[in-house]
């Protein structure tokens, strides 16, 4: 693998690890260099750190923050 690819990878963690569980990347990455905004798209979506799945993670919290005060107005109307 190029050394400026390795140096990119070692500034950028979740990169780098990303990289260790896909070790198929590290084979594009040594036969591609230019990848790496495919690769860094790959982790996203890995990591779930899309804007979808953010938009996921908080409207399930929504979404639970809702049920338990729901909950507690129906505990609070039986008492």
């Amino acid at each position: 693998m190029r050394k400026e690819v390795l140096d990119y990878l070692e500034r950028q963690k979740d990169l780098k690890q990303f990289v260790r569980e896909q070790p198929l990347w590290y084979r594009k990455l040594t036969r591609n260099p230019e990848a790496l905004q495919s690769l860094e798209i790959a982790s996203l979506h890995y990591y779930k750190k899309t804007l979808p799945d953010q938009v996921e993670k908080f409207s399930n919290s929504v979404q639970m923050a809702s049920m338990m005060y729901n909950m507690f107005q129906a505990m609070k109307t039986q008492s």
